[in-house]
């Protein structure tokens, strides 16, 4: 072999150096850009995951607030019910003391009158601070909802359907009817009637 052969072999063996060294770093390259490639991929599934569980903490928080209001509005219902039902339970106690103060006008009751008027005015005032209205539909149009017709009596002196008298007041509590006022109501003689009964 001579020099020149040497020389080529030397440079052959440099360039298989050289393409083994470039084919190591494109390998290694490859194996660096698969790398980053499944990073990025993992990144992009744990991004995901994490807005998923985010949007899943939004609705979890959403449901446990509707359930919290609901739960305050059913415990309010609750309350307002069982309200109603002592309320109820103190009417007839109330009517109790109309029926006394209407009953008892005579000078010897006049100082047990006035201790009941107190304690009635209490009672009263105490229900209409718990919500409690009372309904006094004297002169007022009859409500079917509100008023229960107890006796009617024909005139052309009030419009028709009108309240004349009240037997007993009605009590209303935050909207629902506790006991209906009962009432007269005032109705137009019917030609028709008049003739049914002659």
């Amino acid at each position: 072999m001579n020099h020149k052969d040497a020389k080529l072999d030397a440079n052959k063996d440099v360039n298989k150096d050289v393409d083994r060294s470039e084919l190591d770093q494109s390998a290694e390259a490859k194996a660096v850009a698969a790398d980053a490639a499944k990073a990025d991929a993992e990144m992009a599934k744990l991004t995901a995951d994490l807005e998923e569980l985010k949007q899943t903490l939004l609705r979890r928080q959403a449901d446990f607030d509707n359930y919290r209001k609901r739960i305050e509005k059913e415990r309010f219902e609750d309350s307002k019910r069982a309200t109603a039902r002592v309320i109820e339970g103190l009417i007839p106690v109330i009517d109790g003391f109309e029926h006394a103060l209407a009953a008892h006008r005579e000078a010897e009751y006049q100082s047990y009158r006035k201790g009941f008027e107190l304690i009635y005015k209490q009672l009263a005032d105490h229900l209409a601070r718990l919500g409690v209205e009372r309904i006094d539909p004297t002169g007022k149009r009859f409500d079917p909802h509100l008023h229960q017709a107890m006796d009617r009596t024909e005139t052309t002196e009030h419009a028709d359907g009108t309240v004349l008298q009240v037997f007993q007041p009605g009590y209303v509590f935050h909207g629902r009817v506790l006991r209906p006022a009962m009432v007269r109501v005032a109705v137009h003689p019917n030609p028709a009637s008049k003739e049914a009964v002659n």
